[in-house]
């Protein structure tokens, strides 16, 4: 039975704003569980280009999209107890032809060969985990990640292009011309929020965006458009990279008109962190704040990470300020767009103070 406050709370989700969540990977699981707390209107577009590991192998296999990241921002959207939860997301181990396999992988596997569809093997799965939501990939064609590197050669694969030494000067997928999923068109058009990341740029983000139609019918939405910056470097992908670094790739790849706000953190990463991460080929990444600026998008600095040895965001924080602005949004579009961009300017200016207000 419910309560009153579970009644409430029920209430202000259906009341909440429509959210499209943009990505992939580990970043995106983290950011959902945190918005679906706050509407009951969250979408989540996956890419779908992942050729490493299980996924890689029911691709392979069973000439299936790779469930991994979908079957990740599944159970992130997902009302489940958590022993359902530990399960969904358990990895067999030992020396058997199933080690390695993650068991919700296997899942999708499934539902799709019982449905006969992989876009209905989601639908199917996502109301037997009662999903808050509905999780999208980006396309449904059998996408490869094509990598330019700095020194003219190219790789194939998202498990090769992530182990790359060399700077990517450029990405692509094939077929260049991948048709969306027109649900996901529907959701850009109609949302009041587009998020896009976090996660990893090159493997996660970017061939979001390569789908022509998804970054068109971005720029053309009328949302509030937020890019939350990763909050350190990826070794392989981003080395050296400032925040102002994936702000211009993403233009340089899908071109302006793609965000208004990108959220950076301003956490300071504990010492003993930092050095474990550049063991890996890590580091914090820098917010710059004046060179996002010259980019034509609004910089927002805020502590957005949780504190554990692992840097992750937080997603209770993003969630509290992703509803801030959405509110900020709401009355802009009441008052018309030249009001909205004062009021952007103006929440600009005392950001400091807003943050520290609603992220302590």
């Amino acid at each position: 039975m419910f309560s009153n406050a579970n009644l409430q709370h029920r209430g202000m989700r259906n009341n909440g704003p429509k959210i499209v969540v943009i990505g992939g990977g580990t970043g995106l699981g983290t950011i959902l569980r945190g918005l679906k707390q706050l509407t009951a209107h969250l979408t989540a577009i996956v890419a779908v280009g992942d050729d490493g590991g299980s996924s890689g192998r029911l691709r392979r296999e069973f000439g299936i999209l790779p469930p991994g990241d979908i079957r990740s921002c599944l159970v992130a959207m997902a009302n489940l107890e958590p022993l359902m939860e530990r399960l969904m997301q358990y990895r067999f181990s030992g020396d058997s032809p199933l080690a390695g396999h993650n068991f919700g992988n296997l899942f999708l596997a499934a539902m799709t060969d019982i449905t006969g569809d992989f876009e209905a093997a989601i639908k199917e799965s996502s109301k037997v985990l009662a999903v808050s939501g509905q999780v999208l990939p980006a396309t449904l064609e059998n996408v490869i990640l094509k990598a330019e590197l700095a020194d003219g050669g190219f790789v194939y694969g998202e498990s090769k292009i992530s182990r790359s030494k060399t700077p990517i000067r450029r990405l692509y997928i094939e077929p260049e011309n991948s048709r969306p999923v027109p649900e996901a068109l529907n959701a850009i058009k109609e949302a009041d929020v587009i998020i896009i990341g976090p996660g990893s740029l090159y493997t996660s983000i970017i061939p979001n965006l390569l789908v022509k139609e998804i970054a068109d019918t971005i720029k053309k939405a009328p949302a509030l458009k937020i890019y939350i910056c990763n909050a350190m470097t990826q070794p392989g992908e981003t080395d050296n990279y400032t925040a102002s670094d994936h702000i211009k790739a993403i233009i340089d790849h899908s071109g302006e008109g793609l965000m208004d706000i990108v959220l950076v953190n301003t956490e300071p990463i504990p010492p003993e962190t930092v050095e474990r991460y550049k063991l890996e080929g890590g580091q914090p990444v820098l917010a710059d704040f004046d060179k996002i600026q010259s980019l034509g998008v609004t910089p927002l600095g805020a502590k957005i990470i949780a504190k554990s040895s692992v840097i992750r965001h937080d997603a209770a924080k993003l969630t509290r300020m992703i509803y801030q602005l959405s509110r900020t949004q709401k009355i802009g579009i009441s008052f018309g767009k030249a009001f909205t961009r004062q009021l952007f300017r103006f929440v600009k200016s005392i950001s400091g103070f807003l943050l520290v207000k609603f992220i302590k």
